[in-house]
């Protein structure tokens, strides 16, 4: 008997779902940072076994969209919804502002299994685990609640039993070899945008894109060449940095996460371009992966 499920991952930024999914797989897919929309894009990890495959989907972090690209954003979470064979909607502590009440109102009423995941316990005591307990299971009867600790490995584990004992018969979605349904492009621009996430502040992590436009495999060596897209002059001019100090701090920690990645070495070139409010252009959100609904 084989059994297979889609595992949709929602909630607010920055409730650890992207560290849940990166831990169900057993190594980092999905980038991970202390800043809200640090993922952009649906993320589908394959967790397989020989009786089971697990498609875990990892989703942008539930916002009010100011402008095209957010909307985009919250357009990978909906289907999220539709297509899940088992639903985690995954909170920390307090987190109980919902950012969209309609959607909220189609998870509490959604078919299938539903899990709330209350992340990060290890913050707090058994007095406010309890409040949290109380709170979730009046507030979604027909839930399961799983108190997690991602960071501690925290039940984890009998998380990921329930999961496969959750999930119907059914042969694999996807071969059984494959880890994501992403390209290694993708993985080059999330990993590089990842490094400008933890190197910049205030607006201008949020105002960048990078696109790998060449992708060179050698017996011994990948060759990469990686655009990064910024807004306004001024940006460009902070990414590049003194003398191309900042640029080069970026591309040397990307290229060594991108080694670990592709398990070989790699030579990274990278640039900076202008390409004003690629953030309201549809035709370049598009180009970027963001399909306009």
């Amino acid at each position: 008997m084989h059994k297979s499920s889609f595992v949709n991952i929602i909630g607010n930024p920055n409730v650890g779902k992207s560290s849940l999914t990166n831990f169900l797989l057993g190594q980092k897919l999905s980038i991970i940072t202390s800043k809200a929309q640090t993922t952009r894009h649906r993320i589908l990890a394959l967790i397989n076994n020989d009786d089971f495959q697990l498609v875990i989907s990892d989703t942008p972090g539930i916002i009010k969209p100011a402008h095209k690209l957010h909307k985009s954003m919250m357009d990978f979470v909906l289907p999220a919804t539709e297509d899940a064979d088992i639903l985690l909607y995954m909170v920390e502590y307090r987190d109980h502002n919902l950012k969209d009440d309609s959607l909220f109102n189609k998870i509490v009423n959604i078919k299938v299994p539903l899990l709330i995941i209350i992340n990060k316990i290890d913050l707090i005591d058994q007095e406010k685990l309890d409040f949290e307990l109380d709170f979730w299971k009046n507030k979604v009867p027909n839930a399961e609640i799983w108190p997690i600790s991602v960071k501690e490995s925290f039940n984890i584990d009998k998380l990921l039993d329930r999961l496969v004992e959750l999930s119907p018969e059914s042969p694999p979605y996807f071969p059984k070899d494959q880890l994501t349904d992403k390209s290694e492009r993708f993985f080059v621009n999330e990993i590089i945008r990842e490094k400008i996430l933890l190197n910049f502040k205030k607006e201008i992590p949020y105002s960048v894109e990078v696109v790998t436009e060449d992708f060179f495999e050698e017996e011994t060596i990948i060759k990469i060449r990686s655009i990064i897209i910024v807004e306004r002059d001024s940006q460009k001019g902070i990414i590049i940095g003194h003398k191309g100090a900042a640029i080069k701090k970026v591309g040397t920690q990307a290229r060594i996460d991108i080694e670990k990645f592709f398990n070989i070495k790699i030579f990274l070139d990278l640039q900076v371009k202008v390409n004003k409010n690629w953030r309201s252009d549809e035709n370049q959100l598009k180009k970027f992966g963001y399909h306009q609904k």
